[in-house]
């Protein structure tokens, strides 16, 4: 098959045709080049936002029905290989659970995954995934590589054709594996093979790759109580009432996608176990089926009888958007997935989430709108108003509407809004039982919901309820907590004599974004004095535990106690307390007129000193345990030289701590920045010394940083 480029061995005639089928045999043939046994091909939808499955082979669609709208920004094999324009690889089951939870959890089977973009120079295309069992080895090898970029390059210059030509690209028909008919013994063969499989003890059975049974023994058929004219062309959950069960469906998934025998138990009303044995190939599965050995055994491994089926389809679309609105913290993380997981998922071309608040809508976020000011019309609608967005909060039931004909006879001008949308649907945000907003919906065009569909957005609609009131009472807590920590730590540093001073503090990236890092300088008639600390955790706590030792060793510092008795009546303080968080502090009385500087410790890392030679080193203190943990706790002092021009780099441990960093190798790399940039001015030297820092661009703790230069006089 060409690559569609020409050479000049090759005329441009002999360039394969663009042809319906050109996704399907694409498919297949990079399916067959490296022993895949499933795999789809998704195209970009016309505002490259949002990726399509085109088609699918190998196994139902309903195997990957969560996926077949994705968002670009979608954290999934295929949508990240657009992204990023490589190929992305999942080597198995405890690969996929660790990079792609949400995949995951709707289908923990043992199965690998590659993903690779179709793109050319210019152009992306869409992407093609391919899945093997879970017996693949974990890594891809360089043939499969190469194999499978080669080929989407050539999928990609026949789309580049297909668009030149002006070809509609449509999604084509799933490629699905053909039943093996006949036998190589002839009928002879297959009526002798039916006799064999008749006197068998046991039942036996073949289902299609959708689930359907093309055959069924006499032992099949006694076993489950239904008549073999019964059972042939439908489903095994469906023809059998108590297999209707999402986890028997779920047996199935798991021996066709990972292509490993699997096994389950049931119960045949009133009290049989009956064991039911997979066995997949890429055609479909063999069933064994016999009576069980152990029943305490099965009544472990199997359902409970009277548990309520559903359909697996359904759950695992909740399942795999439940898993991405649990990843939100904010309201605007709400919105966001919302619009890159659930909008594209169920079709819609735009949304508005609108929250309650004192008898009134407002917008927390929207996409998809060109025109904001038709959003806008939406906020501050009070509850009373008889609008659709108004009475599915109120009433707490989802409308739904196929048209606009069918929304502006129910709600006439002016409440529908103009919005250039054809269809809607309003979701009502119920959660705890308490009305939290609405969710509209929007649809390019007309759209009929059908009742599955219209169940699954109600169910959508109470996820995101969920979400949306930890998101808002997320908020509520990071304001206060923020507003806590603003008023504990110092707005200015006040003006010493003889001393420069600059200050930097930057939340944890994790968590609430705040923390017990705190410094401080105190002004005083004789030497000042200058503090840093980090108090243990990042929550309210540890911020309102800073501000009681900020303000005790300002207490201390101010009715003239010794550094060394500063330290220690703030370790008894805590102790007081009663609180189970400990601290770290540095303590300095600062006498520039005598040039010198006395510390005292308590489990803080070490300060630096650079010299006005240009020299640094780590000055090495003695000290004493962390404040809070032993009542009869001592300090010592050290005395520094402080001379002219000599900066004291006062820190907590987030400037240095990073996961596998060596803390010697991260303080030395600390100690050579500042050697290089000591002469900027303080707080470019401050702002330096953030900006390099390895810890700083994913912290995982507090950054505290202070500075403190004696002037240089005359």
């Amino acid at each position: 098959m060409s690559d569609g480029r020409t050479s000049a061995k090759a005329p441009v005639t002999a360039r394969t045709r663009v042809g319906r089928p050109l996704l399907s045999l694409a498919l297949a043939s990079m399916m067959d080049e490296v022993h895949a046994h499933a795999g789809a091909v998704y195209l970009l939808a016309d505002d490259a936002s949002v990726l399509e499955m085109a088609v699918m082979a190998g196994l139902p669609r309903a195997f990957a029905a969560p996926w077949e709208r994705v968002g670009l920004s979608a954290p999934i094999p295929v949508a990240e290989a657009v992204r990023e324009r490589r190929l992305v690889w999942v080597g198995g089951e405890e690969d996929m659970a660790r990079r792609y939870p949400r995949i995951a959890v709707v289908l923990p089977y043992p199965f690998a995954v590659a993903a690779v973009p179709v793109a050319t120079e210019s152009t992306e295309y869409g992407a093609v995934f391919l899945t093997w069992p879970g017996s693949h080895p974990p890594e891809l090898s360089d043939r499969e590589r190469d194999h499978l970029t080669a080929a989407c390059d050539r999928l990609a210059l026949r789309l580049e054709r297909a668009v030149e030509e002006s070809v509609p690209l449509h999604a084509e028909p799933d490629l699905l594996a053909a039943p093996t008919v006949g036998g190589v013994a002839g009928t002879l063969g297959t009526v002798e093979a039916a006799r064999m499989v008749a006197r068998l003890p046991y039942g036996l059975c073949s289902l299609d790759l959708h689930g359907r049974i093309g055959f069924a023994n006499a032992a099949a058929a006694e076993l489950m109580g239904v008549a073999v004219s019964e059972l042939l062309g439908s489903q095994l959950w469906a023809a059998v009432p108590w297999l209707n069960d999402p986890a028997y469906e779920d047996r199935y998934r798991a021996a066709l996608l990972s292509q490993h025998t699997t096994s389950f138990v049931a119960m045949r009303p009133p009290g049989d176990w009956l064991s039911f044995r997979l066995y997949p190939s890429t055609t479909g599965l063999s069933v064994r089926i016999s009576r069980a050995r152990a029943v305490a055994e099965m009544s472990r491994a199997g359902p409970q009888p009277g548990d309520a089926p559903s359909r697996l389809v359904t759950i695992s679309q909740v399942l795999s958007l439940a898993g991405a609105l649990t990843e939100a913290a904010s309201v605007q993380d709400v919105v966001q997935l919302v619009a890159d997981e659930i909008a594209p998922a169920v079709g819609s071309q735009a949304l508005v989430l609108l929250g309650s608040r004192t008898g009134r809508l407002h917008v927390l976020g929207h996409r998809g709108y060109p025109d904001p000011h038709v959003v806008e019309r939406f906020d501050g609608l009070p509850l009373t108003e008889q609008t659709p967005g108004t009475h599915a909060l109120t009433s707490g039931v989802p409308a739904f509407f196929d048209s606009r004909e069918q929304l502006e006879r129910l709600y006439p001008a002016p409440h529908p809004t103009p919005d250039g949308f054809a269809s809607w649907a309003y979701l009502p945000l119920i959660a705890s039982g308490r009305p939290v907003g609405t969710c509209v919906l929007a649809y390019a065009e007309p759209h009929p919901f059908p009742a599955d569909e219209r169940a699954v957005l109600t169910s959508l609609g109470s996820l995101i309820a969920q979400a949306l009131e930890r998101a808002v009472l997320y908020d509520a807590k990071h304001q206060l907590a923020h507003g806590l920590q603003e008023a504990l730590l110092p707005h200015s540093l006040p003006l010493l004599p003889g001393i420069e001073a600059a200050a930097r503090y930057l939340p944890a990236t994790q968590g609430m974004e705040i923390g017990g890092d705190f410094y401080d300088l105190v002004p005083m008639r004789g030497p000042a004095a200058a503090v840093i600390g980090d108090v243990q955790g990042h929550n309210v706590t540890a911020a309102g535990l800073m501000g009681q030792i900020r303000t005790a060793v300002r207490a201390y510092t101010t009715v003239g106690q010794p550094p060394a008795e500063v330290m220690r009546s703030t370790n008894r303080l805590l102790i007081d307390l009663g609180s189970d968080l400990f601290a770290s502090c540095l303590y300095l009385r600062l006498d520039p007129d005598r040039e010198r500087a006395v510390m005292a410790r308590a489990g803080h890392p070490p300060p630096l000193l650079r010299r006005p030679d240009g020299r640094v080193r780590v000055l090495d203190l003695a000290g004493g345990p962390l404040l809070g943990i032993a009542d009869s706790a001592t300090y010592p002092t050290t005395e520094v030289d402080l001379a002219p021009g000599s900066v004291l780099v006062l820190y907590t441990d987030g400037l240095i701590e990073s996961p596998g960093v060596d803390i010697e190798d991260a303080l030395a790399a600390l100690g050579r920045r500042l050697a290089e940039a000591g002469d900027l001015p303080l707080d470019e030297l401050a702002d330096e010394l953030v900006r390099h820092s390895v810890a700083t661009r994913e912290r995982i703790d507090d950054v505290a940083l202070l500075l403190l230069r004696a002037r240089v006089t005359g």
